[in-house]
Formats: structure tokens, C-alpha cells, sequence
């Protein structure tokens, strides 16, 4: 006897939208896998850039799958539930990258260059500590503005790959999204009718070694980088200036000559120049597959600096944080008004106002066009029945020879059911057709629910979380890179905190009948 829900499978042949013609749910299945598939292949092959895919690709396939005319509502009923979204990061990108700009993290990036020093290995398992401390706040998008406009100088200063911070960032944030006032946790307690406490506390010894484990795997890709560029030599530099900045002649690596005639940019806006050089100086050895590396430092002396401000923006950035976690404002109302208030104080100027909103333009333009793209994925998986029919498909073939040992194949089944849909679509789909699968040999919902968490590092790698897509436009990273260093650790990372649920019985390997 198959482990079937009749509900989704109603969802999955009563489509909302008006169908050129509904195919058989065998088709669907395989449509919506193949669909996923071209996908991924397509951008981390570089074939296509991730905004092109995420637009082309569902719509080729939601023609195929007898979407027709409804294809237009569908996708912008999708379009219409992501301007928020779209919205908060578009001027969630300008205030911060006006706060870099105006020189706010300037003291905080000299304070941490003296901590860790110019050891790659430090600085990235810095960055992870970081992205750790952050994360507590049950945001992602939060965690990665902060981390990255922290860190990224640092790497650029140092000539290190930005796509190690990305990793690195959205590997501790995953790891800690399943925090009980985070989404995930929230809505599988929700789904269930359970407490998100009677969840989360049980997996605490999991997530602890996740935790450890994340740590470890960024020391060696600091190892790693640190082996890449060698460490900054001393004796060559002749001291650094006041401050702690460092001079186009005194960037040098063992094994690797400066070489001049490169420029650079940092995503977060501002033009990237070298102090008292005639032009930019990009460090040889950088690996071009890590995509294009921004790899000088912000200039000391750059003209949108505003030191006699710095109290001012201090007490603005303070009190943009605190209503986010207040929650009482709409965030990206929060941001439009904090991005305003920072324009007309730090740039009173109208021209200086205009160059300032220009100079963020392709940063802003690379994110927000890619989540209102993802508007068309997620409208044509729900809007065609195809993930309705893939959630069905995957209970129909699990035997009922495998019902004890649901729990454990639910922790697994998250890693990708959360990856190729959205949290919602998981946890309030799919997951209460395994819990109830599941009671009928005797596994609590409460276990269904802490086995369905474990997704959560590669669930926040996908390119359907804003999130991400705000990460990796801030570095500067291509998507494809980010996935090829990252999800195969994250994979690690929840397979080894679902053995140790496993092990402290948060979550029953098999339950006898």
C-alpha cells in the first residue's frame, strides 16, 4: 500500500488557472523534475545567467505542461507576492551600501583586520563566527548585509575569493535556520499543531555539532586560501600607514607579483581604487572560475566618506535594526525610509543624491531582477499542479515497508524538497501527508516535525530564497559558483545533525509496529 494523500493529489488535478489543457500527473512529475534539473544544469554550467534561466526555463515547460493562457496570471500572481520581498532588498542594498560608502564600517573592518590579522584562515573562520552571532536574529537577509559588508573589504584587501564568504555565510545561516523564531521551525510546528519549543530543544545537540562542523569546514577553506595566495610577508611591506591601510606597493603575497592595469569593483557600489595609486592592482593567482574578483580595498580617502556624520549614521543603522526586530513597521518601508533619510543627510546635493542611487544601480538591478524572476519558477511549479504532483508522486512510491523508518527518510527528503520548493510548500504540503503516514506506525508528529528541519542548510542555498540571491549579488559571486563550493558541504552538514537526532533519539531510526 502506497503513502498517498488524496488532498494533494485533488490539488494536483484542479489547477486555479484557467489550462490550455490538464496532462496526466505522470507528466507533470516528470515535466516538473526535468524542469528543476535543466535548471540547475543550465546555471552552474554557465550557460545561461540565473535570471535568464529562472524566466526561459518555466516557461518552456509551463507551455508543456498545458499551461496556455493562464501562464500569464500565474506568473504574475507570483510576481505580485515577491514585491515585498523585491522591495526590501532593493533598498536594503542602497542603505547599507550607503553606510559603506559614507565610511560607517570602516572602524568595525579595522577593528577585525587587527583581531585576525591578514591570516586567510582566521578571516574566514571569522566570517563564519560572524554570520553565526548575526543569524541568532532569525534573518537571512539581515545576517548577509551585515557579514558581507564586514568582511567583503577584508577579502578584496587580502585578494581572497569571494565566493568563500558566500559559502561560508550561507552555510552557518542554513545551519542555524532552525532556530524556534525562524521560519522553518515555526511552520512545521504550525503545520502539525505542535509547540516550536517541543521541536527545536530536542535538536539542540544537532544543531551544536553542525555548528562545530560548519566551523571546521571554514578553517579549511581558509587553509585553503591561505595555501592559494600565501601569507601577507612582512619584511617586503615597510610598515603600513595609520589606520591600518595598506598601499598599492606593500600588497604583495609570497608566490604572487601585483600586477597593475586591473579595476575593480565593489558590489555594494562604491568604484574600488587603491590609495595614492594611479589605478587599481589585482593579485595574481586569483582563480577566474571564482568569478570576477573584486580584490583591492576600499580607498581611505574616498570622496563619499563623511567622518563628522558617523554618529549620526551610527544612530540610524541602530535604529533601522531595532525596528526590524520590532517588527513594527512593513521591513522594507523600514528601509525606504532609512535609505531616504541617508541620501538627503550624508548627500545634500542632488546631483550627489542621484550619483550615489546610480552608483548601487547594478547591484540593486542583479538581485531584485533575479527574485522577481524567481516569480515565474514558483508560478508555474504551483499555478501548472507540478509540485503538487511531484509531493504526490514521491508518497505514492515509498513502500509501506519503509513506514518505520519515515522519520529518517523525511530528514533526507527535506534536502531537496526544500531546495526545489518553497518553505510553505514543504512544510504545509508535503510534510503533514508524511505525518500522517507516519502515525499509523506509530512515529509522533513532534519527530516528523525535527526530522523535517534538517534541510535547512541546503534549503537556504536554493535560488528561490531571497536571501541568497541578496548574498551573492553583495559579493559579487555567480550562482553557480556559490552552489558548486557549498551545497555538498551543506549536504554533509544536514546528514551528520540528522545522525545525531538520530543518536539522542530526537529523531527514531525505526519504530516498530
Amino acid at each position: 500500500m502506497p503513502l498517498s494523500s488524496p488532498g494533494v493529489l485533488a490539488a494536483a488535478e484542479k489547477p486555479a488557472y484557467d489550462l490550455a489543457f490538464v496532462p496526466p500527473e505522470w507528466v507533470l512529475v516528470t515535466l516538473g523534475f526535468a524542469m528543476v534539473i535543466v535548471f540547475m544544469t543550465l546555471i552552474m554550467t554557465k550557460r545561461l545567467t540565473p535570471m535568464v534561466a529562472l524566466i526561459l526555463v518555466p516557461t518552456a515547460f509551463g507551455l508543456f505542461a498545458g499551461a496556455g493562457l493562464g501562464l500569464g496570471d500565474m506568473i504574475l500572481d507570483s510576481i505580485g507576492k515577491m514585491a515585498p520581498t523585491a522591495a526590501l532588498l532593493m533598498f536594503a542594498i542602497m542603505f547599507f551600501g550607503i553606510m559603506i560608502d559614507v565610511g560607517l564600517f570602516d572602524p568595525l573592518i579595522r577593528v577585525i583586520t587587527r583581531v585576525l590579522g591578514d591570516d586567510p584562515a582566521k578571516v574566514v573562520l571569522g566570517t563564519a563566527i560572524l554570520a553565526g552571532a548575526v543569524s541568532l536574529d532569525g534573518d537571512g537577509s539581515t545576517t548577509f548585509i551585515i557579514t558581507t559588508s564586514a568582511m567583503l573589504p577584508i577579502y578584496l584587501r587580502l585578494g581572497m575569493s569571494p565566493v568563500v564568504l558566500t559559502c561560508v555565510a550561507g552555510l552557518m545561516n542554513g545551519t542555524l535556520n532552525i532556530v524556534p523564531w525562524g521560519g522553518p521551525t515555526v511552520r512545521a510546528a504550525t503545520a502539525l499543531g505542535l509547540q516550536p519549543t517541543d521541536v527545536f530543544v530536542p535538536m539542540l545537540p544537532a544543531l551544536g555539532v553542525g555548528i562545530l562542523l560548519t566551523l571546521g569546514f571554514a578553517w579549511l577553506l581558509g587553509l585553503q586560501e591561505r595555501n592559494r595566495l600565501g601569507r601577507l610577508d612582512p619584511s617586503r611591506l615597510g610598515g603600513a600607514p595609520e589606520g591600518g591601510a595598506l598601499s598599492s606597493a606593500q600588497r604583495i603575497f609570497r608566490g604572487a607579483d601585483a600586477k597593475p592595469g586591473a579595476r575593480a569593483s565593489l558590489h555594494t557600489g562604491n568604484v574600488v581604487t587603491v590609495a595614492g595609486g594611479h589605478g587599481a592592482v589585482a593579485v595574481a593567482g586569483v582563480d577566474p572560475a571564482d568569478t570576477a574578483m573584486a580584490d583591492t580595498m576600499l580607498d581611505p580617502n574616498r570622496a563619499t566618506l563623511r567622518p563628522r556624520l558617523i554618529w549620526f549614521n551610527l544612530a540610524l543603522t541602530a535604529a533601522v535594526m531595532v525596528l526590524l526586530v520590532l517588527d513594527v513597521f512593513p521591513l522594507p518601508y523600514v528601509f525606504m525610509v532609512g535609505a531616504a533619510v541617508a541620501l538627503l543627510v550624508n548627500f545634500t546635493r542632488m546631483k550627489d543624491q542621484a550619483s550615489e542611487i546610480v552608483a548601487h544601480a547594478p547591484s540593486i538591478v542583479g538581485v531584485v531582477s533575479m527574485v522577481i524572476a524567481a516569480g515565474v519558477l514558483v508560478g508555474v511549479l504551483s499555478g501548472t499542479g507540478m509540485v503538487d504532483a511531484m509531493a504526490a508522486w514521491i508518497t505514492n512510491v515509498l513502500p509501506e515497508q519503509v513506514g518505520p523508518f519515515l522519520a529518517p527518510i523525511t530528514g533526507v527528503l527535506s534536502l531537496p524538497f526544500t531546495f526545489f520548493m518553497s518553505n510553505d510548500a514543504f512544510y504545509f504540503g508535503i510534510l503533514p501527508v508524511l505525518a500522517e503516514s507516519a502515525a499509523h506506525f506509530g512515529i509522533e508528529p513532534v519527530e516528523m516535525a525535527r526530522a523535517s528541519i534538517i534541510g535547512q542548510p541546503v534549503h537556504l542555498q536554493s535560488p528561490l530564497v531571497p536571501a541568497i540571491l541578496l548574498l551573492v549579488s553583495l559579493a559579487g559571486v555567480n550562482l553557480g559558483d556559490h552552489h558548486k563550493k557549498v551545497l555538498w558541504r551543506a549536504s554533509i552538514v544536514a546528514l551528520v545533525m540528522l545522525a545525531v537526532g538520530v543518536l539522542t533519539g530526537a529523531v527514531p531510526f525505526f519504530v516498530a509496529g
